[in-house]
């Protein structure tokens, strides 16, 4: 018997939950649908969106010869049979070739489908976990449009549990369930219907009784939840990503929300590398220590290791998200590092090249004061390179440290203006 994800898969476009945003009625993808206009495409979204469901849609409403590809086994074989074949077609219209997770197959394999996609011989749909601007070769990214699918959201997914129910009792299954139980499987499957589809096959089939009955307390003792956040890919990189605006944003809850579905990939290497670069990105020189402080936390979580080093990361993220935020230094660097791209910075002042050699004072190298020679270890000098003078790149923000050093130096280069030595 086919899996109850596969026997609830939609045939029409009426039939499709989700993804309103692309499909809904009189949206752009749906009316090229209907008018059997469907362009090269990408189906780009998380497990269980409806992707594969859709591409077949299409296929339908298509009067051509319908090929379906998985990347993870097929080869350069398959491509070359289907293309091979094409002059020989009666009765339709060209091929579609639908290829699943589209981001396995090598560079090679993606070239070899150019060539057919251009003459319009070819209609390719595709579909994958990953993001295509990464995981997809550049030149049929650009012969393709990127169609991006959403996770469902959980009434989405009850509209599909409640069609499976009546599926089933159609079949003479007799269920009793409470909407409770529908909720509590569509929070569990975080958006992938064929999760849901899988949790509600299994309350159904683990009972012995002839009545079944599902409650969201016996849903619960499957122990189904499911989190995404398998170490790799994009859904991983979204979690870092909120992990860092969360602390950004000093929000120590949303911080650790983020930082416990990190520990649940068990990424360990890298959690510690975020939680290094936000230290002196987003607390910066409001604190300076924070550097030394998760430092050293880091590397005793990385000793201790999981599940023991949940504890130490969780003081860490709590103590970077309620410390005071600065991002002068990753704005110095990144505005320098323009610089060098887009102007032209010009040499060394003569006077701060290196001196320690015979004739560099021939060769125009001397001038340079030594500030230790001076009060408070400052003298007035010029070092940019001429083309860059006058330009900042370190701007003090405000915060304690930041204003206290500021107030230092404007009071160190008043005396040095003064002449007061």
């Amino acid at each position: 018997m086919k899996p109850m994800a596969e026997l609830m898969r939609p045939l029409s476009l009426d039939d499709f939950v989700g993804q309103s945003q692309i499909l809904g009625r009189g949206k752009p993808l749906y009316n090229l649908i209907v008018k059997k206009m469907i362009p090269n495409c990408i189906l780009y979204g998380p497990p269980g969106t409806g992707k594969t469901t859709l591409a077949n849609i299409m296929a339908n409403y298509m009067d051509k010869k319908f090929y379906k590809l998985n990347a993870t086994t097929a080869s350069l074989k398959d491509i070359q049979n289907i293309t091979s074949s094409l002059d020989n077609l009666l009765n339709y219209k060209g091929v579609v070739i639908y290829i699943d997770e589209l981001q396995y197959f090598n560079k090679k394999q993606q070239q070899a489908l150019l060539e057919f996609i251009e003459n319009g011989k070819v209609t390719l749909i595709a579909s994958t976990t990953e993001n295509p601007y990464f995981a997809i070769h550049k030149a049929i990214l650009s012969r393709c449009n990127v169609f991006r699918f959403l996770p469902l959201t959980v009434d989405e997914i009850i509209v599909g549990l409640e069609r499976a129910l009546g599926k089933l009792t159609e079949e003479g299954i007799k269920i009793k369930y409470s909407r409770d139980a529908l909720k509590y499987i569509a929070e569990s499957s975080q958006g992938d219907y064929r999760k849901a589809y899988n949790i509600l096959e299994l309350a159904v089939n683990s009972q012995m009784e002839q009545n079944k009955e599902i409650s969201a307390e016996y849903v619960e003792k499957l122990e189904q939840s499911h989190m995404r956040a398998d170490s790799s890919g994009d859904e991983f990189y979204n979690i870092l990503s909120a992990l860092q605006k969360s602390i950004r944003g000093s929000d120590p809850d949303a911080s650790v929300h983020y930082l416990a579905r990190l520990i649940k990939a068990g990424n360990m290497l890298a959690i510690t590398r975020r939680l290094s670069v936000i230290a002196a990105e987003d607390i910066g020189l409001a604190y300076p220590n924070a550097l030394s402080v998760v430092n050293s936390g880091l590397e005793l979580a990385l000793k201790v290791g999981f599940p023991e080093a949940r504890i130490i990361l969780s003081e860490i993220v709590i103590y970077l998200a309620t410390l005071p935020k600065s991002n002068s230094a990753y704005a110095a660097i990144n505005s320098a590092m323009e610089d060098l791209t887009h102007t032209n910075v010009g040499d060394v002042p003569d006077h701060l090249k290196d001196s320690h050699y015979g004739g560099a004072g021939r060769l125009g190298v001397k001038g340079y004061k030594y500030p230790h020679d001076y009060r408070n270890n400052y003298v007035s000098q010029e070092y940019m390179p001429r083309e860059l003078r006058g330009k900042k790149y370190y701007i003090a923000q405000n915060n304690r440290y930041e204003d206290s050093i500021k107030k230092y130096w404007n009071s160190v280069k008043k005396v040095s203006e003064s002449g007061d030595s």
